[in-house]
C-alpha cells in the first residue's frame, strides 16, 4: 500500500509502497477515507519534542486525524466488524488505567499518539492499525462525513475540550484566540456557536478573514498594532474571560496570558517548537494577583464525542466550515512543507490515497 514516510527530519516526506498492516489480537485495521494535516505532523516531521521524550523516528508514517472503514479485525476484538465506519482519536488509550476508567482517555497513563510514535504508524497511508480497538474506535454517524471527521479528530475536538471543559466557557464570555490555524479557527467557530464573543489574532490576512466568516467579533492583525494583548484589553474593556494560545510560541503564549482580565482563564493548546523547547516565561506576579488560571489541554475525552456529534446533527457546530484544501497523498509533502511559513488556511485534508 502507499504511505507518506519520514525519510529524514525536515526533508520532504517520501511516498512509498509499504506492507499492509496485520492486526494484533486487540487491533483493527482501518482503511483511510480521510486524514487531516495538522501542525503536530509538522512538529514531528521537523524532529521536535525530543525535550519531552516524544520525538518520532525516521521511518515513521505520520497522520493522526483519520476517519475510515474497518477492513480487518483482530481475534480479541468484540465490538467491531469489517465495514464499520469509525473515527479514531489521536490519543490511543489502553482502556484500563485509572484515567481511562474515569472517562479521561486523553490522559491515559500509557497513551500512544496515533502516527506520532514508533509504536503506532499513522494514517497518511491507505490503511493503519488501531490498538485496543474496542476502546479507541468511535462509531461514525452517517450524518458526519469522513472529511468532516478528519478535522474533528484532533484540532476541532481539542478546541472544544479546551473551551467547554478546561475553560468552562459561558455564553457572553470574551475569548481571545491567538493563532488562527486549524485549531484556532475551530476555537473561533466553537466559541461563536456556544454564545461567546471570539477575537481572532494572527498576522495573515486570509486567516483573519476566515476567522471573521466563522464568527469572530473582532480581528487583530499583530503586524499593525504595538501590542495584541493591549488591543484585546481595549476591545473587552479590561481583558478577555478566556484566552487560548493555539500556536505554541513564546509570543503567543505571553500575549494570551496578558490579554486576560481578573480571574480569566488561559488555555495552552499549541505545543512549542525547538526555539522554546517547552520553556516560556510568564508574568506570574500578575497571574497571582489577578487570580488568572493557566490550563493545559490535550485532545478530548472519548466520552465527549457523543455530545459533539449531537451538536453537529443539530447544526450548532459545522466542522466542514474549517476544512481548507482537499488533497491527494501526493500533495502531502508540499503541503506539510508549506507550514514552515504558516501558509495553510483552515484544515487541509487528504482524501485521495
Amino acid at each position: 500500500m502507499r504511505a507518506a514516510v519520514i525519510e529524514e527530519h525536515g526533508e520532504p516526506l517520501a511516498i512509498e509502497d509499504v506492507s499492509y498492516p496485520e492486526p494484533q489480537p486487540d487491533q483493527v485495521v482501518v482503511e483511510t477515507e480521510a486524514c487531516g494535516v495538522c501542525r503536530s505532523d509538522w512538529h514531528a516531521w521537523q524532529g521536535d519534542w525530543s525535550w519531552i521524550g516524544a520525538g518520532v523516528p525516521e521511518g515513521q508514517i505520520l497522520g493522526h486525524e483519520p476517519a475510515g472503514v474497518v477492513s480487518e479485525v483482530g481475534s480479541d476484538v468484540e465490538t467491531l466488524e469489517v465495514g464499520d465506519r469509525v473515527a479514531v482519536p489521536f490519543h490511543l488509550g489502553d482502556g484500563s488505567c485509572p484515567h481511562c476508567r474515569e472517562g479521561r482517555a486523553n490522559n491515559c497513563e500509557t497513551v500512544i499518539p496515533l502516527g506520532l510514535s514508533e509504536y503506532s504508524q499513522g494514517a497518511f497511508a491507505e490503511a493503519f492499525p488501531v490498538r485496543e480497538a474496542d476502546f479507541n474506535c468511535v462509531e461514525l454517524p452517517e450524518t458526519v462525513a469522513y472529511d468532516e471527521m478528519a478535522g474533528l479528530g484532533c484540532r476541532f475536538m481539542t478546541a472544544y475540550h479546551a473551551l467547554a471543559d478546561r475553560a468552562d466557557l459561558r455564553p457572553g464570555d470574551w475569548v481571545a484566540v491567538h493563532g488562527c490555524g486549524g485549531v484556532g479557527l475551530s476555537a473561533i467557530h466553537i466559541a461563536n456557536a456556544l454564545g461567546a464573543h471570539p477575537i481572532a489574532i494572527d498576522l495573515v490576512d486570509d486567516k483573519l478573514e476566515r476567522a471573521a466568516e466563522l464568527g469572530a467579533r473582532e480581528t487583530i492583525d499583530v503586524t499593525e498594532v504595538d501590542s495584541a494583548a493591549r488591543e484585546v484589553q481595549a476591545i473587552t474593556d479590561g481583558g478577555a474571560d478566556v484566552s487560548i494560545d493555539a500556536l505554541g510560541v513564546a509570543e503567543t503564549c505571553t500575549n494570551s496570558v496578558n490579554s486576560l482580565g481578573t480571574r480569566g482563564s488561559h488555555v495552552q493548546v499549541g505545543l512549542t517548537t525547538g526555539e522554546e523547547e517547552g520553556q516560556i516565561e510568564l508574568p506570574v506576579d500578575v497571574m497571582t494577583m489577578q487570580e488568572i488560571d493557566f490550563h493545559g489541554s490535550f485532545g478530548m475525552p472519548l466520552v465527549r464525542y457523543e455530545e459533539l456529534f449531537k451538536l453537529i446533527a443539530q447544526g450548532t457546530l459545522e466542522p466542514s466550515k474549517i476544512i481548507g484544501e482537499r488533497l491527494s497523498l501526493d500533495d502531502l509533502p508540499e503541503t506539510l512543507a508549506s507550514m514552515d511559513d504558516y501558509e495553510t488556511v483552515g484544515i487541509p485534508v487528504v482524501t485521495e490515497f
